[in-house]
């Protein structure tokens, strides 16, 4: 088996026709770093997590004006239109809210999908798709919609070759995070603002919200059984206060610009709390970085994240003693992430044949796109609609765990049925090039001789590539 090919495959996003062959695959993984850009202009052009704030605060308001929506009035707003009027203009808000927050989606599809079929470092974009899925928010919620793009842009994609503990900052006080899991009005029930609503018998009292907290713990480090109620507790606690400015309605805290983390204070519980058996005394904002700070370096969080790396690169069930070694480099070098990435690279687990592990929706799409030498996304391909018919939506996995990452979750008979599908398409856009050429530039040397006896007896080039995008070897990576 060609090492190349593993390096390309299991590390990278697949093959292209004009790659050639690699003197030193972990050279070259490594050297990716040097050319990966976290802000290209593809991504600079498009609206940021402020104008995506904007719209949804637009959108709360224009609702709450009408009374509709299941979002009462506010006593400062006009007085909410009644019958078929309120109807007609909810309507037609809905209408253009819809059409606008598809065009901000597509435009970011397009641009992942570009950056995945045209980057000089595809193992770096991987490990950007990997970390996106760590910190999953879900697009199918008003507050999310259009933040999918924001948060893999401004907060994943600048800090994967860096600390751990500073990826999980950006991404939690990044507005998709904070919006997804309903942080942006967590107040304490001791802080200022709720003591006030209190005194004032104010008809919606402001309250703490957990959800941040327990995400943080059960996905985003410790790992599930790993934390108990009093910990989610207490981190939810330090985070009262943690917050993004340009969407409050009223002005009851600091003003910040839109989509900017703002912390709050009078939103803040006063008071030490207690996570994973350390006590943080009150301090303000400081009080959740530092818990955040222990948690990126936790024993657990190491075995967590380095298990999680382990089973995507490697293998469903990934090796133990692979996944201890990670999460020793990992605990040696502060949580750098570097390190691991190295160390991952030269795991002899990590080159072992034959791929064994059965590629997502996006890895299979990105990867056949590849093999076929498209540099931008086709129009006739339309990538969204193509992902939701085979079963993956981007950025939209419904929960905060993400999409699972196993092949139980991907190979089932009818989905592999949509890709010999989805692949007949593709193969249209293939221009009656050599299939048996595409092969030997995509998996080299991971052929079968049945799966290169079937492309050979394809009637027409398009059948054999259809063929070689669902042959057994290339929905393996």
């Amino acid at each position: 088996m060609s090492i190349t090919a593993i390096a390309r495959n299991r590390f990278g996003l697949g093959a292209r026709p004009d790659d050639g062959v690699l003197a030193d695959p972990g050279a070259w993984l490594i050297g990716q770093f040097s050319q990966f850009d976290p802000r290209p202009a593809i991504i600079t052009a498009l609206p940021d997590a402020a104008a995506m704030t904007i719209q949804y605060r637009d959108n709360l308001r224009q609702l709450r004006r009408l009374g509709i929506g299941g979002l009462p009035s506010q006593a400062d707003d006009p007085e909410p239109r009644k019958g078929a009027e309120a109807q007609a203009v909810a309507d037609a808000q809905q209408k253009a809210r819809r059409e606008a927050f598809r065009a901000a989606y597509a435009g970011q599809v397009r641009a992942r999908l570009a950056l995945a079929l045209d980057s000089p470092a595809p193992f770096a974009e991987r490990l950007v798709h990997f970390w996106s899925n760590h910190f999953a928010i879900s697009t199918d919620k008003l507050a999310t919609a259009t933040m999918g793009g924001p948060l893999e842009f401004e907060a994943i994609r600048p800090n994967i070759s860096g600390r751990f503990a500073d990826l999980l900052l950006a991404v939690t006080r990044h507005p998709g995070m904070m919006f997804y899991l309903d942080q942006a009005q967590s107040v304490g029930p001791g802080s200022l603002l709720a003591q006030a609503a209190r005194r004032r018998n104010a008809p919606r009292q402001p309250g703490l919200n957990e959800n941040l907290a327990r995400e943080i713990l059960e996905l985003h480090t410790l790992g599930a059984g790993h934390y108990a109620q009093a910990d989610v507790a207490g981190l939810a606690r330090a985070l009262t206060g943690w917050s993004i400015g340009g969407f409050v309605q009223r002005r009851i805290g600091l003003d910040a610009p839109p989509g900017a983390f703002v912390f709050q204070p009078a939103w803040h519980q006063p008071g030490p709390v207690t996570v994973a058996g350390k006590t943080y005394a009150q301090g303000g904002e400081a009080q959740a970085r530092a818990i955040l700070d222990d948690l990126a370096l936790h024993p657990q969080t190491a075995r967590h994240l380095a298990s999680k790396l382990a089973r995507h690169f490697v293998a469903d069930d990934p090796p133990p003693a692979l996944v201890e070694r990670l999460a020793a480099v990992y605990l040696a070098g502060g949580g750098a992430l570097m390190p691991v990435y190295r160390a991952l690279i030269a795991a002899p687990e990590a080159w072992a044949a034959p791929l064994s592990k059965f590629k997502s929706p996006w890895d299979w799409a990105v990867s056949a796109m590849r093999a076929l030498g498209l540099r931008d996304a086709p129009g006739n391909a339309r990538i969204a609609p193509m992902l939701n018919e085979l079963g993956q939506p981007i950025w939209r996995p419904g929960s905060p765990a993400g999409w699972p990452d196993a092949a139980s979750r991907w190979a089932a008979p009818d989905a592999l049925l949509r890709r010999v599908e989805v692949a007949g398409r593709l193969a249209a856009l293939a221009g009656g090039a050599d299939p048996r050429a595409l092969a030997a530039s995509a998996l080299p040397g991971l052929l079968s001789a049945a799966t290169a006896n079937a492309i050979a007896r394809a009637e027409s080039p398009a059948e054999g590539t259809a063929l070689l995008l669902v042959s057994p070897e290339f929905l393996r990576r």
